[in-house]
């Protein structure tokens, strides 16, 4: 792991992983999608609206993902002191929230015609609404990190305790009564039809790889503007002591 601590050498890496998880994302995702909107049958108890797992699913499981790859990097940054985990988990946070939203925004248009409301309180739509707040909330405490010159540890710590959220998301619709379906894809078990299961991990697979592909863009650029300021910085330093006298 410290071999990719040096930030040229993981900049070398992620020039060209970033066009490929890109690139291979959005084609497996663009394929994915077209077969379960155009060719996957209709559900026989939810007719067409079943489709719209092809988008919910995924997008709640990166919802999950990003936030543990958050926790991940804020562990490292605290405790090995990697150079590069507070920019992962800084880079992580935008697309996860996105994700998230849109995983909120899929739920309740799915939840309309299946439930018959937009939104209920329920365990799992809760717990999915806290994880959103919980974006918003790392992502507020790392830029005033940023801005401030700060170490980040108040934002690696927020990280890491929110991460107890996940399980909870996942564990919800068993724990409670809920009107959310329960686990339809467990360890080694799926309840889901083969024409629906297997354009569904297609599809998580691209957008897992999107995902992977916007968090190395966004690694790049934080780098890239921290290298800039940088260079500012040491142009002023160096900068003609006679100058404010002229």
């Amino acid at each position: 792991m410290h071999g990719f601590a040096n930030p040229a050498r993981f900049l070398r890496l992620a020039r060209w992983l970033t066009p490929l998880c890109l690139g291979l994302g959005l084609a497996v995702t663009t394929a994915a999608l077209a077969y379960g909107l155009l060719r996957a049958p209709a559900d026989r108890l939810m007719g067409d609206t079943v489709r719209i797992l092809f988008l919910h699913v995924p997008a709640a499981w990166l919802g999950m993902a990003g936030w543990m790859t958050i926790a991940g990097a804020s562990v490292t940054e605290l405790v090995w002191r990697h150079p590069l985990a507070a920019i992962a988990a800084r880079a992580a946070a935008v697309p996860g929230a996105v994700f998230t939203a849109i995983c909120l925004i899929t739920g309740s248009i799915w939840g309309r015609p299946t439930w018959g409301t937009w939104w209920v309180w329920d365990g799992r739509l809760t717990s999915m609404l806290v994880l959103l707040f919980l974006y918003f909330g790392y992502i507020a405490l790392s830029d005033v990190a940023r801005r401030d010159g700060g170490n980040g540890r108040v934002a690696a710590i927020f990280g890491i305790v929110g991460a107890i959220n996940v399980p909870i998301i996942n564990r919800s619709v068993v724990w409670w009564n809920s009107l959310h379906q329960p686990p339809s894809i467990t360890m080694g078990k799926s309840a889901i039809d083969a024409a629906f299961l297997w354009p569904l991990l297609a599809a998580a697979i691209g957008f897992s790889l999107i995902f992977a592909g916007v968090v190395l863009a966004r690694m790049r650029a934080i780098l890239a503007d921290a290298q800039a300021e940088a260079r500012l910085r040491r142009k002023a330093m160096v900068s003609d002591p006679f100058e404010a006298f002229a």
